[in-house]
């Protein structure tokens, strides 16, 4: 497009800020809308795959995440004492390594670092209230009472999305999947040094990911029914309840957690927009638009592909309609098979029954789905 363009980005997460360095480092003026007051990231750590690392790259912080984060090139399949039984390389996408592990908070930072380098403004304890899309452009009100007009609005307020719900009204609700996450940071295993998925059949299973040269991370997923909430005083406690198939490193992690404050707890849901992802200059992506179960460790490359493919389309379309139609046709298709192949690999996982459709997924497999992923989107 040949002229620059004012753009609000309504969120603040991993794929907000990519789209404001992108968009920003390209020379349009870009603000983002952020509720949280504060800058603080959700979660543990974060595993960034080679085309997640891709992204960096183009965005001009890949070496920051690698300095922050712990990078690896094996995925690891052990039994319950942490006897390996397989190792399985994972594919890079051109130049970028095959995987990374990050703390969130690391990453959150490098990210917003890089946005506000680029000129892009982040605006924190606020959100968009109001629109007024008029054809030519979005008029916005915002949550302390700002109002400002913008070429386009993009939504990556994450899988609860205020936006989607203005746009869509309660058509796409998050969907729980009958299954959540227990997650812990605790001290780095010597022997970890990559993913250690650590299996007891179909019972459990045990994910340990470095993060950095001193932390990683202990994953599970269980089914929970979805009212269930883990005691806050002995949070823990219930989690090394359900690991106890495990000893080794799992166990050993586990034995560090002692604290029920430091287990994350959250749902597995997914939300699927089946209509058009922008409706009129207002546009979701990452979670707000087709959030994945985490089965493929993909959910934050998605944002990010969604963020860099849409500055790129907007580098070479004529209009902002133009440009976001572009996008979403080379978005959907792959953002759609990785929510399909993550499920279906969750309900095999956990001894779910799968369909027809998510067996032939299926036979791809994790080895090949990482190689598709690993090819250039």
């Amino acid at each position: 497009m040949a002229s620059a363009l004012r753009v609000l980005i309504n969120g603040g997460g991993i794929g907000g800020l990519a789209l404001a360095t992108a968009l920003a480092r390209r020379g349009h003026t870009v603000e983002v809308a952020e509720i949280r007051a504060e800058p603080t990231a959700l979660g543990v750590g974060i595993i960034q795959p080679s085309n997640a690392l891709h992204v960096m790259g183009e965005l001009g912080v890949l070496d920051e995440c690698l300095a922050a984060g712990y990078a690896w090139e094996f995925l690891t399949i052990a039994d319950p004492a942490g006897n390996t039984l397989a190792r399985i390389p994972q594919p890079r996408m051109g130049d970028a390594p095959p995987s990374n592990g990050i703390p969130r908070a690391a990453l959150a930072e490098i990210l917003g670092g890089a946005a506000a380098a680029a000129g892009a403004r982040v605006r924190s304890g606020t959100t968009v209230t109001e629109l007024d899309d008029d054809g030519t452009g979005v008029t916005v009100t915002l949550s302390d009472g700002t109002t400002g007009r913008w070429d386009l609005v993009v939504g990556f307020d994450g899988i609860g999305s205020p936006l989607r719900t203005r746009l869509y009204g309660d058509r796409y609700t998050p969907a729980y999947t009958g299954f959540a996450n227990w997650r812990a940071t605790v001290p780095r295993h010597p022997d970890v040094r990559g993913v250690v998925m650590a299996t007891a059949g179909q019972e459990a299973k045990a994910l340990l990911t470095p993060i950095t040269d001193e932390l990683m991370y202990l994953g599970a997923v269980f089914a929970e029914v979805e009212d269930f909430r883990p005691d806050p005083e002995r949070a823990h406690e219930e989690l090394a309840k359900r690991l106890a198939p495990f000893s080794g490193p799992v166990a050993e992690a586990l034995a560090a957690v002692t604290d029920p404050s430091a287990v994350v707890y959250s749902r597995i849901s997914q939300v699927t927009v089946d209509e058009p992802w922008h409706v009129g200059r207002v546009v979701l992506a990452g979670d707000a638009a087709h959030a994945s179960t985490p089965h493929l460790a993909q959910g934050a490359a998605m944002a990010v592909e969604d963020a860099l493919v849409l500055a790129e389309s907007l580098d070479t379309a004529d209009s902002v309609p133009a440009a976001l139609e572009a996008w979403e046709s080379r978005r959907r298709p792959r953002a759609m098979w990785v929510q399909a192949m993550s499920r279906a690999v969750l309900k095999q996982e956990m001894g779910a029954p799968t369909t027809p459709e998510e067996d032939a997924l299926l036979e791809v497999g994790i080895p090949g789905a990482a190689h598709v992923l690993a090819k250039p989107f």
